[in-house]
Order: C-alpha cells, then sequence, then structure tokens
C-alpha cells in the first residue's frame, strides 16, 4: 500500500519502482514455506493473484533512518542502473510494505533519532526501527508494456528468523491482501499466480539453502522492443552505511 494509491495527480501509465519481499520460513528444512496473500478482485494490478507482500516505492522512502543497512554487495547491485539513493529507498520501501501488507516486523528494537513519518507511526509505536540487513537481493523485473499498472520491481529474499514479530500474528495487517498464509514453496504452483512469480519462485527453489547473495541478479526485462532474461553482476563490497 502506498501514499499515492488514489491519487489523481499519479501518472499511473509511469513506471514506478517497487520492491517485494520473498519470506522463507524453514529455510534449512525439508520443504520450506513462503508468504503470500491474495490480491482483490477490484485491484487494477493483479487481481485475485497470490503474491508476495510489496508495492511501489514512496517518496519520503529515502529519507526513512536504517538501524543496519543491507549488505554492501547487494548495495552496490541496486545502484546499478538506479539513481543515486534509491538503493536505499527500495529496501526501505520493502519493509514498509511487508509491515503494511502482514503486519510482520523486520527490524531492530529502538527508538527513532527523530520525527516518525505517517507511514511508520504504528511501526515505531511498537518500538521498532527498520533494519535491512536481513535483505537479500535476488531479482528484478519490469512490468510488460500494455497494463494498467508498471513496475521496475525488485526482489528481495528474507529469512523468517530475521523477523522480529509473532510469524502467525497478521492482526495488524492491511485488507490489500487477503487469505495471509504460509505456503509450503513445493506447493505454491497450485495457487492462481502471475507469471513473473512463478519465474521467482523458480529462482528461489533453486538456492533457498544458500545462505549467500546470490553470483548474479536475474533481470526480466520488458520492453516495447523485446523480453530479455538478463544476468546482473555485481563486485563483493563492504557493507554500506
Amino acid at each position: 500500500m502506498t501514499a499515492n494509491q488514489g491519487n489523481p495527480g499519479v501518472d499511473k501509465t509511469a513506471v514506478r519502482n517497487a520492491a517485494t519481499v520473498i519470506v522463507v520460513r524453514d529455510r534449512m528444512g525439508a520443504d520450506p514455506s513462503i508468504l503470500m496473500g491474495q490480491r482483490g478482485a477490484k485491484a487494477a494490478f493483479m487481481p485475485n493473484k497470490f503474491v508476495f507482500p510489496g508495492g511501489a516505492v514512496d517518496a519520503t522512502d529515502a529519507a526513512v533512518s536504517l538501524s543496519s543497512s543491507i549488505s554492501g554487495t547487494c548495495h552496490t547491485r541496486l545502484a546499478d542502473q538506479a539513481p543515486d539513493g534509491l538503493q536505499t529507498a527500495l529496501t526501505v520501501a520493502a519493509i514498509r510494505e511487508l509491515w503494511e501488507e502482514t503486519g510482520l516486523v523486520l527490524g531492530d528494537q529502538g527508538s527513532w533519532p527523530g520525527p516518525v513519518p505517517a507511514d511508520w507511526q504504528a511501526f515505531a509505536s511498537a518500538g521498532y526501527l527498520p533494519s535491512a540487513s536481513g535483505l537479500q537481493y535476488v531479482f528484478r523485473a519490469l512490468t510488460p508494456p500494455g497494463r494498467p499498472r508498471r513496475f521496475d520491481a525488485r526482489f528481495f529474499l528474507v529469512d523468517a528468523e530475521k523477523i522480529a514479530t509473532d510469524l502467525d500474528d497478521f492482526s495488524h495487517a492491511s485488507d490489500e491482501l487477503s487469505h495471509l498464509q504460509w505456503i509450503k514453496l513445493s506447493q505454491a504452483r497450485q495457487f492462481d499466480l502471475p507469471f513473473i512469480t512463478e519465474v521467482v519462485l523458480a529462482e528461489v527453489a533453486a538456492r533457498v539453502t544458500d545462505l549467500a547473495p546470490p553470483a548474479s541478479v536475474p533481470y526480466f526485462r520488458n520492453t516495447d522492443e523485446a523480453s530479455l532474461f538478463l544476468r546482473l553482476y555485481g563486485k563483493e563490497m563492504p557493507a554500506a552505511g
């Protein structure tokens, strides 16, 4: 859920940067689970589909302070082909969207250093600061032309052990996603999924037990000219921030 929903001044045909979160539970077990929910029947984008939590980057996300940053490797890769500062906004958006759509907290206990933005009031009231250290940048996808909404989405994988709150408590979730549930990775394709979600699931299944950032980041790039499946590479770097 974003602050720009329902705002007539927003160009809904423009490509918006977005963040999606894939939370994996029992990652090292025989059959890990992932957190998904169902979009509403009247949603303009992917109605009725089961999806991961996520949404567009808000203008205020870049100004939010993190208690810890994403790894240097992932930070560097996020910065590739992106305006300066967007990498932080993307990780903040991922944490915010996870909180808004599921009520789960990816953060550290602590007090905010200054005024708390409106979107973060409940998060801060629970006694947490957003933390990006558990996020791994694992996929990027650009929505094909002609769709009612277009997003340049970065997908982040996070181990459920990094979640600070009860994994089965969705009482603080918004109503944007219904039927929130932990779905066995082996059974996820039985649900009504968007095509890109099926592609991402294959990547997750292939490396779910590998705790290191991927050697390269898949990029499903759809333009007016062609649909390309690329691999983005980055150099090893010290931790950001």
